[in-house]
């Protein structure tokens, strides 16, 4: 945290942070208000899924997420430079984006229906295949004022064979503020979360 705080003063120093400084901040008292992300697709009305015991053709199982330690917190990183991040002030998580990405994963799999999506820790069944992956991106760029969703991803289909694609969505054009930003992320990570149900779906 020390090496990370430097850091990203260091980058509040530069050119292209001057901008920015009104908006940054390593510290202070958290909002009132929390960010999540909410799905833009969802079940239907009274829609259900199930399956029996044992490993399960209409199973998918969403595996916890991986990030690097710029993301394993509930602040918004500012990627300054290639070397360089800060975070966006006042802007706050509700909980830690791997565990938001991967309930969006679940949400946006189980609105095309048809399948049982296991997206907790508490389940006895061995879904025929399963999703896990590094969430690398959900971050503020500033030197091009976009937001970045990048998701590393490992189907292991049933059989066991092992399938990785990285999935990634821009928006550009966003104001570095929290009421810009947030709603920016939700939409990049409903386009990143619709590309993976496709890609482990079949669609």
């Amino acid at each position: 945290m020390i090496a990370m705080a430097r850091i990203a003063k260091a980058g509040l120093l530069g050119a292209g942070a001057l901008a920015l400084s009104g908006c940054l901040s390593l510290g202070g008292d958290p909002p009132e208000k929390l960010l999540t992300l909410t799905p833009t697709v969802a079940p239907a009305d009274g829609a259900t899924a199930s399956a029996g015991t044992g490993n399960v053709a209409n199973a998918v199982s969403v595996q916890p997420i991986e990030t690097p330690a710029k993301l394993d917190n509930n602040r918004i990183p500012v990627d300054i430079s290639d070397t360089e991040i800060a975070y966006l002030q006042d802007a706050f998580w509700v909980e830690k984006p791997s565990r938001l990405f991967r309930r969006l994963l679940g949400e946006t799999m189980r609105a095309r229906g048809g399948v049982l999506v296991l997206d907790n820790d508490d389940t006895p069944l061995l879904a025929a295949k399963s999703l896990r992956g590094s969430l690398m991106e959900m971050t503020y760029d500033a030197p091009t004022s976009s937001v970045v969703v990048v998701f590393d991803a490992m189907r292991t289909n049933e059989g066991g064979t092992v399938v990785t694609r990285r999935f990634e969505a821009r928006e550009s054009g966003v104001l570095p503020e929290t009421a810009s930003v947030g709603p920016a992320l939700n939409r990049v990570a409903n386009q990143v979360a619709g590309e993976v149900s496709n890609w482990m779906l079949g669609g």
